[in-house]
């Protein structure tokens, strides 16, 4: 497999570091960042420097392998330690499961190697991350054939936050249908949130969709409302970053607020994202950990002083939940799933194992 420079996610030459595309710095410049300790890379997630579920998952896959080249020691401390780098990322951030999905992954290679030396253990996590970001771009290019089933050409799309190639590698999961239909010559008209508080529509998919030339309009989030009232939308598309075993998802926070509106509107409302986001030991969506983050992603975004009264409290949750009973279909790479979803996830998990 060959990697472009565009990845969000690559491996250096070496195979000391993880490079990565600086996404906080978007779209004013590019700049990449070159990633050595378990410091820096826990950092790298907790900032936003790396985002969005698949390409976090990517992320912590080559985050293990390159970390696992430094551990030294017998197969027991060695393992010992990789268990403990691996807790390190997933607590940096719970909600998104591709995160814990890879590590878990990584460190089930580790059990099964106990004959092998903590170098050779370090070969084989390596390869095991090349196919986990291999699986990501044949994942993407799926989800994005499955999507594009269910547009027509001429459509109104809204999107939300950002589940593009920056969020994932290549086609992404959210905008892989819009980007994939855009090279065979379908248009799309596409309204993206801006998606407070730190704008990852407005700086990211607006950034990823005007570059594949698509007709691209940002709107503030509580706008949404109204272009449904004026038949402006044909349809919803986002990601997600957790899938409960019931359906209910988890994603950027103000996406069920789009949900209940697109069921008023009668809008088909579309949650993509790779198989692997389903969590099928989650029985709903009361059961997924909500990120918190800092209040001064609320207050300091455009200035650089608190522009609320002293004392003010914030509430900042990352994600919010969307119930099943107002998703329209689920569309992963392994298909498109719909209601029932308790039925329709039961069996796909057992078609896959």
């Amino acid at each position: 497999m060959v990697y472009e420079e565009t990845d969000p996610v690559r491996l250096s030459e070496d195979g000391e570091s993880i490079i990565v595309i600086d996404q906080r710095k978007l779209p004013e410049r590019v700049e990449y960042l070159r990633l050595c300790t378990l410091e820096e890379m826990a950092d790298a997630i907790k900032t936003l420097a790396v985002r969005g579920a698949p390409c976090i998952g990517v992320f912590a896959g080559y985050s293990m392998a390159v970390l696992a080249k430094k551990t030294a020691g017998e197969y027991g401390q060695f393992k010992d330690r990789m268990k403990e780098t691996g807790e390190c990322l997933i607590a940096v951030r719970p909600t998104a499961v591709n995160l814990s999905w890879a590590v878990r992954r990584q460190l089930e290679l580790i059990d099964s190697l106990k004959d092998r030396s903590a170098d050779e253990i370090a070969i084989k996590l390596m390869e095991e991350a090349v196919r986990i970001h291999e699986e990501d771009i044949n994942m993407c290019l799926s989800i994005a054939e499955n999507g594009l089933s269910l547009l027509k050409d001429g459509f109104g799309i809204l999107t939300h936050c950002n589940a593009g190639p920056l969020a994932t590698t290549r086609f992404g999961t959210g905008l892989g249908p819009l980007i994939l239909g855009a090279k065979r010559g379908m248009n799309f008209h596409v309204f993206s949130d801006e998606t407070r508080p730190l704008l990852q529509g407005m700086r990211l998919t607006a950034y990823e969709l005007i570059n594949a030339g698509l007709d691209e309009t940002v709107i503030c989030d509580n706008m949404a409302g109204l272009l449904m009232k004026q038949k402006k939308i044909d349809a919803v598309l986002v990601g997600c970053d957790r899938v409960a075993a019931n359906g209910d998802t988890a994603n950027k926070i103000g996406t069920s607020s789009l949900a209940v509106l697109a069921g008023y509107y009668g809008i088909p409302f579309y949650v993509l994202g790779p198989f692997s986001t389903i969590d099928a030991d989650c029985p709903t969506g009361d059961d997924i950990v909500i990120e918190e983050r800092e209040g001064s992603e609320i207050s300091r975004l455009f200035f650089e002083r608190d522009l609320t009264v002293k004392g003010v409290k914030y509430y900042n949750p990352a994600f919010d939940v969307t119930d099943n009973s107002l998703i329209t279909a689920i569309v992963t790479d392994r298909g498109i799933l719909r209601p029932p979803y308790s039925e329709s996830i039961k069996n796909a998990l057992i078609m896959s194992s």
